[in-house]
């Protein structure tokens, strides 16, 4: 296992204590932390309130979006909504779709088959719209980078509404309208919405024009922080106050699917989190597209009969279960090739023909966090290696493939995650020039995962007045990290390992005056190793289980009493 580098925060400064008076000395300093030193500031986050400027009449494409869609409707024309198979672009196509048809448009949802047609835009789905007699089509979660797709659009006589928050290539298709925050000449301040939060700003921009849409849109919500948290959109800004609105609707669920599945998640409704979204019901979601189509998701999110929702929950909770196996073993066989062919190369990449493209990228996140390593895992086709990678903040993933672009059929992504479709025969030379890349860029860099702690205190200062300053945090997650602290030279006085796979280890801890239970998940290698005396870096919480209520420390990283950080 890695040694993990823990950074633990400078004190709060005496002008940044004088100012945050009105709050707690611990929320003072994870104020500071996080950047918000003056009341206004504190107030804003805390509060999750829009930030300024946020206006959607200010998105770049946006009043031309809204002017071709309200003409689409007006005169009877078909809508296409052509969205991705992850659950960003699943929650964006739902929404959009149901805000058009709200509106009294005509309108297809599709979504491509991630394994007959790859991600985005092509050029044979757009041939069968077509024939369809479809007249506009809308991207949500993709298309920016489609410039072949966009002229053949053209070509047939569909007009092309992008809205995607990938990262632009240096020529941008020309069509009807972009809405993409990320293009060179858009001043909009939130850069980082999620693809269904530009479908959200796009469906509120309609409603405010046609003045005659059904429904709250605020109700669509729900869909909107599903689609945030899976996708791993920073938890700030605008996102934030996105999310903390719709997890009130997650949490009171009038989404017929949306309850089955909560349902077959066990989950507690009342008691659903981000981190609950993330880990648990954004999985669920992805599942479908990863193994199959994503249309079982899609139809989960729009369906208002029970017995549907209930057959499609259970369907999406039976392949998860299914992409849970196949990931573990990809993983195992991918860290196997990876570390084979050169086991200090600072860029990792495992190749194969009998790899699930649907989740090669979750065994290269997996090697990534593993290792701390930029990680590229491929399907090896007959033709084409569809790649999926991961990456390190450390390492612009989705800048180092634009460095090969003249050897890549498509690619895209973000800083952190990314894809592309390769030849066969060019795969030797990308992997080459990426592994010199990495170098280049890593080299003289210390390797080894970052773990920031908010501040060190002792166990006697987690009292529960403490844990309803931490829920002011909420939500927290990517972008927003939840509170951690460190504690000093804690006796163990108890160890165990639980779980069904016994990955998890258990321990009691006490500072001499004061004893918490702990949980150190995936962690359990350390059983027969332990100190007597260990270092702690965890966050704080509630845990609630069968009925019962425990203040517990949630571990991430444990440490001999002593060591240096």
């Amino acid at each position: 296992m890695l040694k993990k580098n823990w950074q633990i925060a400078l004190a709060l400064t005496p002008e940044a204590d004088r100012s945050l008076q009105a709050y707690p000395p611990v929320l003072r300093q994870i104020l500071y932390n996080r950047g918000y030193a003056t009341p206004e500031a504190a107030a804003t986050f805390l509060e999750a309130r829009t930030p300024p400027g946020a206006r959607t009449s200010t998105i770049l494409g946006i009043s031309e979006a809204v002017e071709r869609i309200r003409f689409a409707i007006q005169h009877g024309e078909p809508i296409a909504v052509y969205g991705d198979y992850d659950a960003d672009g699943v929650t964006a196509t739902a929404l959009l779709g149901q805000t058009l048809r709200a509106m009294g448009g005509q309108v297809l949802d599709y979504i491509p088959n991630r394994f007959d047609e790859g991600y985005g835009l092509n050029l044979e789905a757009l041939k069968t719209l077509r024939g369809m007699d479809i007249r506009l089509v809308i991207t949500v979660d993709c298309g920016i980078r489609s410039l072949l797709e966009a002229d053949y659009s053209h070509q047939l006589g569909m007009d092309l509404i992008i809205t995607d928050h990938h990262h632009p290539g240096p020529e941008l298709p020309i069509i009807k309208a972009i809405i993409n925050p990320k293009q060179p000449a858009d001043t909009y301040p939130e850069k980082d919405l999620a693809g269904v939060g530009l479908a959200y700003k796009l469906a509120a921009a309609l409603t405010t024009s046609m003045g005659n849409y059904p429904l709250s849109i605020e109700r669509q919500l729900d869909l909107v922080t599903l689609g945030t948290v899976a996708d791993l959109a920073p938890l700030v800004g605008e996102n934030r106050a996105l999310v903390r609105a719709g997890l009130e609707q997650i949490r009171n669920p009038s989404r017929q699917g949306l309850m089955a599945l909560i349902g077959v998640s066990r989950l507690t409704p009342g008691r659903i989190t981000a981190g609950d979204i993330g880990f648990v019901l954004g999985p669920r979601l992805n599942a479908a597209g990863r193994l199959d189509s994503a249309l079982a998701a899609l139809n989960l999110l729009t369906t208002s009969d029970v017995y549907e929702a209930a057959r499609l929950a259970q369907q999406l909770e039976n392949q998860n279960r299914d992409r849970q196996q196949i990931t573990r073993t990809i993983q195992v066989h991918a860290e196997q090739l990876a570390l084979a062919e050169n086991p200090d190369a600072l860029l990792l990449f495992a190749a194969h023909p009998d790899y699930n493209p649907g989740v090669v990228g979750l065994a290269a996140s997996r090697l990534a966090e593993q290792y701390y390593r930029p990680a590229i895992v491929a399907q090896v086709g007959e033709e084409f290696t569809r790649g999926s990678c991961r990456s390190i903040p450390e390492f612009h993933i989705t800048q180092a493939l634009d460095q090969c672009a003249d050897l890549l059929e498509h690619h895209g992504g973000h800083a952190a995650a990314a894809g592309f479709t390769i030849r066969n025969d060019l795969l030797p030379e990308l992997v080459g020039r990426l592994q010199a890349i990495a170098q280049q860029h890593l080299a003289n860099l210390d390797l080894r995962p970052r773990l920031y702690a908010d501040l060190e205190l002792p166990l006697s200062q987690l009292t529960p007045d403490l844990l309803v300053y931490l829920d002011w945090l909420q939500p927290t997650g990517y972008g927003n990290r939840p509170a951690y602290f460190v504690s000093r030279d804690l006796r163990v006085t108890n160890s165990r390992i639980i779980g069904k796979d016994n990955a998890h280890l258990k321990l009691v801890v006490s500072d001499g005056r004061i004893t918490y239970d702990a949980i150190a998940f995936r962690q359990a290698h350390w059983i027969d190793r332990l100190p007597a005396h260990i270092d702690l870096l965890y966050s704080f919480e509630l845990n609630e289980y069968n009925g019962r209520k425990q203040l517990q420390l949630n571990v991430r990283d444990l440490k001999p009493a002593g060591t240096i950080d």
